[in-house]
């Protein structure tokens, strides 16, 4: 059975979390008992999220961060740490995209893109996974993409750092398996958030809904639900596993809504006898 409050005295760390998936995230984490750390570029949003999880009853604290920085990231991490010495439970949300053709994506695109999505995730890990190894108990879930899993026109760096994700995921799942700790990652299809409103506008809203069977955007809401069951109790026995929260997309191949209105693709009638 769930528990509502499942997570009292727990501390959790949720990445790009002002906004969009990760605001929802760790919206919910807090309604469920978790003290919510906050880590954001956007020091002003971030401060915002966490004054309303305060004031809606919740715990939370900001970290204001670069995740493209490392350096940065090394000193905010030594922050966190001496605030909140173990992490219970981490979800790196975070992530940097853009459209463009893979002839024109350049090095410091490319690098960017990198640190962000991936090697950032793999920093905070390293550094929660000695507290967990410790209590005995962990969880770590990754925000990954159905550009990770399929190719997409203009997602080279995107498509590559979030199939990289996937596969990190599967390798601090089998190493930390042991120490009650479990490590999944979510691939959301198209969500309906800032990021996505910015790059490609409502006007292209309609050709990504062509090719989902449900014919709609993934809300956030619907995203932060995959990865709170991930990070329950309810999902102990889970690990190194990546989850399509995607309307059917991945499941889809070559999917075409009016096929059947084809007249071709209409099966001929027997020949009477």
């Amino acid at each position: 059975m769930n528990n509502p409050r499942q997570h009292s005295g727990r501390i959790a760390v949720v990445t790009g979390a002002a906004s969009g998936i990760g605001l929802q995230v760790a919206q919910d984490l807090a309604q469920q008992g978790a003290m919510v750390c906050i880590v954001d570029r956007n020091g002003a949003a971030a401060e915002e999220a966490a004054q309303a999880i305060a004031q809606a009853g919740g715990r939370a604290a900001a970290f204001v961060v670069d995740l493209a920085d490392m350096e940065a990231v090394q000193a905010m991490l030594g922050r966190l740490g001496r605030q909140f010495p173990a992490i219970d439970i981490l979800v790196n949300n975070a992530g940097i995209v853009s459209t463009q053709p893979a002839l024109d994506v350049g090095l410091p695109q490319w690098n960017a893109t990198l640190a962000v999505n991936l090697t950032a995730p793999m920093v905070l890990t390293q550094h929660v996974l000695p507290g967990m190894r410790a209590k005995g108990w962990g969880r770590i879930v990754n925000v990954s993409s159905i550009s990770g899993v399929r190719a997409g026109t203009g997602r080279l760096a995107y498509g590559t750092s979030k199939a990289a994700l996937i596969a990190m995921t599967g390798q601090f799942a089998i190493e930390s398996a042991e120490w009650g700790v479990t490590v999944n990652a979510i691939a959301p299809g198209f969500v309906d958030t800032p990021m996505i409103r910015t790059l490609h506008g409502s006007s292209r809203q309609s050709t990504y809904m062509d090719v989902c069977p449900m014919n709609r955007f993934c809300s956030a809401e619907e995203v932060a639900s995959a990865v709170l069951f991930f990070a329950s109790d309810q999902a102990s026995f889970i690990t190194g596993q990546t989850l399509g929260v995607d309307g059917g997309y991945l499941a889809s191949g070559l999917f075409m809504r009016n096929l059947f209105d084809i007249p071709a693709a209409t099966p001929a009638r027997a020949p009477a006898a």
